[in-house]
């Protein structure tokens, strides 16, 4: 059985720009004249920008609204997502072969909605997908599946005809112990697990240009 639908994460699959979210959480509380904690990175890589702020406010003590911390966060990035963030090699090739061949697509990201829609437009990308389910509206992080779930309702579709592109370790575990078939995407920010993330995935590529469409066959 083909591929027939495929839900796409944004920061490190489609867009390289997970190096800015890498460091975000530092660079915000440096910002409100904080020092971060050695282990914040790997502590903030699984949350929303949500679930990040109610962080910063419970360990770090920040009095600012939930919200006025989200908005804080993404004035550090904003001018990225709408003026610098490029798309992946081979991405638009792939993504074009998916919709000839009526692969139905949606993006499930952390990030939120007003960033991913200006980047997928300056990309000239947004058309490809059919629905954005960002993990602050969705309201769970990806270190649960609901947002994955949503994603296969709107698609229609049963897990079998869907494969789930990621390349954070802690998302591909969400997805695979969800039931999905993964394909994994290499990125620079996650090199130290990729032993652990080619173990995991159905499906491992270097970039988008070694992908072909032929290989997300079902048994």
């Amino acid at each position: 059985m083909k591929i027939k639908g495929a839900i796409f994460d944004l920061d490190g699959v489609l867009l390289d720009s997970m190096f800015i979210w890498d460091t975000l959480g530092e660079t915000y509380l440096k910002s409100q004249g904080i020092k971060p904690r050695e282990d914040v990175r790997e502590i903030l890589r699984p949350m929303s920008l949500f679930q990040a702020a109610e962080y910063f406010r419970d360990e770090y003590g920040i009095i600012e609204s939930i919200q006025a911390i989200i908005d804080g966060i993404n004035r550090l990035v904003e001018h990225f997502y709408f003026d610098l963030a490029e798309t992946k090699p081979g991405v638009i090739d792939f993504l074009d072969k998916l919709r000839k061949n009526n692969v139905k697509m949606c993006i499930t990201t952390a990030t939120d909605r007003f960033m991913v829609d200006a980047a997928l437009k300056r990309n000239g990308i947004e058309y490809y997908f059919d629905k954005i389910f960002t993990c602050t509206e969705v309201g769970h992080g990806k270190d649960e599946p609901d947002i994955y779930y949503q994603a296969l309702n709107f698609l229609g579709m049963t897990k079998r005809e869907v494969f789930v592109f990621e390349d954070a370790l802690y998302a591909i575990k969400t997805a695979k112990k969800a039931g999905f078939s993964v394909v994994a995407v290499n990125d620079s920010t996650a090199q130290g697990q990729q032993t652990e993330i080619k173990k995991l995935a159905d499906v491992y590529i270097a970039t988008f240009q070694d992908m072909e469409i032929e290989a997300l066959e079902f048994e």
